[in-house]
């Protein structure tokens, strides 16, 4: 339902990405959200309304979920620090991030699958905990003005999707 409204939000022509999920889950140790998996196929990786840069592909850094996890350094926030995940632990795994240096996580726990809480933070490094979707969560950041502090809506950006082949240039 969330990856559809993004569809119609953004007027994107869904393409098939293929994504070879069991090598990705494989490496992590761990499953990866449904709608995660979805947004992935039918978008890709690349930039909503020209700010938010959602890592979907497993080609090209600049979009590369698994790039970006393997050289990530550990998460520093407020009020304490969550570590990267480690294949079977516990940890951040970074999915999305914005101009304004927002980032946006999942909290993974190997020993609970199908549990991915979202925690996001801004540029002031504070940890926000999101209990929904990340397609839902990506949904109001993208079209809730009201979504504070992360909605993008509230300044007027156009509701596009460019795909990283575009960015890139590839």
């Amino acid at each position: 339902m969330w990856v559809q409204r993004l569809v119609e939000f953004t007027g994107w022509e869904s393409s098939v990405h293929s994504v070879d999920w069991a090598r990705v889950e494989g490496e992590l140790q761990a499953p990866l959200p449904a709608d995660f998996k979805e947004l992935c196929e039918v978008f890709g990786g690349g930039t909503f309304c020209d700010s938010v840069s959602f890592l979907g592909d497993t080609e090209g850094f600049s979009f590369d979920f698994l790039g970006r996890w393997r050289v990530a350094m550990p998460v520093e926030g407020a009020g304490g620090s969550y570590p990267v995940y480690t294949p079977g632990g516990i940890g951040v795994v970074t999915w999305a991030s914005t101009e304004w240096a927002d980032e946006y996580c999942w909290l993974i726990d190997a020993r609970r699958p199908g549990e991915y809480p979202i925690l996001a933070r801004d540029d002031g490094g504070e940890w926000c905990k999101f209990e929904m979707s990340t397609s839902e969560f990506l949904y109001r950041v993208l079209s809730d003005g009201n979504f504070k502090p992360f909605g993008v809506a509230q300044y007027g950006l156009d509701p596009t999707f460019l795909p990283a082949r575009s960015v890139e240039g590839t």
